[in-house]
């Protein structure tokens, strides 16, 4: 495996490949999106251990997200159970996935432990557990910089999971070993990456925009505010069909490791 440092204009790329394999199978990656976050929301609603439980989901969730991208991208129709791949693969693969999703869930809820001595975990009970939103709540000091301290400390932990879950499931790499070259790829990459995240916001900003000036020109303020879910949940379902390709063009296999385009979805190289 080796680390392939890309172009700042690389970002855009990955943008626009994420919207064009979206749209080559829009049911497919749209239903696949509302089960991942089904899945995820299910799993969150377990008493005591839920929110837990959906942090250790994520890494495996994501990389079935990204596994339907690839058969998308190759003119196939994904099918449910590729959200799975992760625990169908050989080997030690699914065992290491669930070791990776524990180690997002310990980083994640220790982010949060550290935002709750800002605020005393007004921010973090709200994260986790949900609640109400109040003008008053939001508005306090101590809870906007808890959540300016959790938005700073998610940043380099977000750079470790980035590639982890493909590098695990593609690669074969062990879970902590997948975290630093995570981390590599991402510093050296953060160019192609800071344009990629950029790129989003804009197409974000680009579709809010269409959706109210399609109400105002039709006199009708509901429509806009009946729109903006599924609206909202289209782009995500797009970003996360972009991460496969910041991951496929960050890393390229060795001789002795097949490419993980060369594979068919779910299953991983041997060795």
């Amino acid at each position: 495996m080796k680390l392939n440092i890309v172009p700042a204009g690389t970002g855009v790329t990955w943008v626009r490949l994420g919207i064009k394999t979206f749209w080559q199978q829009p049911l497919a990656m749209s239903g696949l999106f509302l089960m991942f976050m089904a899945l995820l929301s299910i799993a969150s609603l377990i008493p005591f251990v839920g929110p837990a439980l959906a942090l250790a989901l994520l890494p495996a969730a994501t990389l079935g997200l990204m596994a339907a991208t690839r058969e998308a991208a190759k003119g196939k129709f994904p099918m449910p159970s590729v959200l799975i791949s992760a625990f169908r693969a050989g080997g030690q693969r699914p065992k290491a996935m669930l070791v990776l999703g524990g180690l997002y869930a310990v980083g994640f809820l220790v982010l949060m432990g550290i935002s709750a001595l800002v605020d005393g975990g007004q921010f973090a009970k709200l994260y986790l557990v949900g609640g109400k939103i109040t003008e008053e709540l939001v508005t306090q000091s101590s809870f906007q910089w808890a959540m300016w301290v959790t938005l700073a400390l998610y940043t380099p932990l977000s750079m470790l999971f980035w590639h982890a879950p493909a590098l695990v499931h593609w690669h074969g790499v062990e879970p902590v070993k997948s975290l630093f070259f995570s981390g590599m790829a991402c510093m050296r990459n953060w160019a192609a990456l800071s344009v990629f995240g950029l790129t989003w916001v804009g197409v974000f900003v680009v579709a809010m925009l269409a959706v109210t000036t399609v109400a105002a020109l039709v006199g009708n303020p509901a429509f806009a505010a009946a729109a903006m879910f599924p609206v909202a949940l289209i782009m995500m379902a797009m970003f996360f069909t972009s991460l496969y390709f910041t991951f496929r063009d960050s890393f390229t296999s060795t001789d002795d490791a097949a490419s993980a385009d060369e594979l068919p979805a779910g299953e991983p190289p041997a060795g």
